[in-house]
């Protein structure tokens, strides 16, 4: 990891926004051998703590610029609002619509003597046990603030690092910045116009269950019912001609969403059928 420059407690105190950014590494299939990577960003502000992925903050800064009202939305990982100091979790999930799923979080941490130097920081290492995986993290007790990124928080101090022990996620933080006036994370009040619909757990199992059964159900459904030869109709830039292409597409959406069925929170991971 590079040296890491972070403002000290004494600062936070003062910053309406203290921002940390987080390289998120993941594997979407547990058997791949390489990983994605994004930038996560954890907001701490005097009332709320939110994580959301940096392109979200790219795209805001560009609608603000240009005057537009662009959306974007990663579903590789919910982005989240919790009350600072707090547990209490919501996540916002689009799936096919914008939901918000509200959850209690609450981490059982085991602290160990083990300890590094990082740059100018002395880290410890903790462990506990959370979504049906065991994780491992690094704190430093010089940044009091007991956060961290996704749903991780809780220790005497800042999470620096944190994977779990089958090297399938991992968060490094690479920077952190601080702004004199609350950051407004508009982008997560609501997605396209829309306010998310507080929904339960088993509201979003079944909409991922529908998406798996029909997982281009709109499309097909707009290309049944088209009357006009001159429209076209694209899936992931491939142009759709026949009902029974969109078949074999959606088979092939099928077989990936059960390759890639591998959530930050295992034991939440849906039960797809098989055929």
């Amino acid at each position: 990891m590079k040296k890491l420059i972070l403002l000290l407690f004494p600062f936070i105190l003062s910053a309406q926004t203290h921002r940390f950014i987080y390289q998120f590494q993941y594997k979407l299939d547990s058997t791949a051998k390489e990983f994605a990577k994004e930038n996560m960003i954890l907001d701490v502000n005097p009332d709320d703590v939110k994580f959301y992925p940096y392109s979200y903050a790219e795209t805001d800064s560009l609608n603000i610029i240009r005057g537009q009202r662009r959306s974007r939305w990663d579903d590789h990982l919910p982005a989240l609002v919790r009350k600072k100091d707090s547990f209490e979790n919501t996540s916002l999930i689009l799936l096919n619509d914008f939901f918000s799923l509200k959850s209690t979080d609450k981490m059982n941490w085991k602290l160990l003597n083990d300890t590094k130097i990082e740059g100018q920081y002395t880290l410890q290492k903790a462990t506990t046990t959370f979504g049906g995986r065991n994780w491992i993290a690094w704190f430093s007790k010089d940044v009091i603030l007991s956060e961290g990124p996704y749903k991780f928080r809780g220790l005497p101090g800042l999470i620096f690092e944190i994977e779990d022990d089958k090297n399938n996620f991992m968060f490094k933080l690479s920077k952190s910045m601080k702004f004199p006036k609350t950051y407004e994370a508009k982008f997560l009040e609501s997605f396209a116009g829309k306010k998310p619909l507080s929904v339960s757990e088993k509201v979003i199992a079944k909409k991922q269950l529908e998406i798996y059964n029909n997982p281009l159900q709109d499309i097909a459904e707009a290309f049944k019912s088209n009357t006009n030869p001159e429209n076209t109709f694209y899936v992931m830039g491939v142009q759709i001609k026949s009902l029974d292409q969109l078949k074999v597409m959606s088979d092939e959406r099928r077989k990936t969403i059960l390759r890639e069925n591998n959530p930050i929170e295992i034991d939440k991971a849906i039960k797809y059928p098989l055929n």
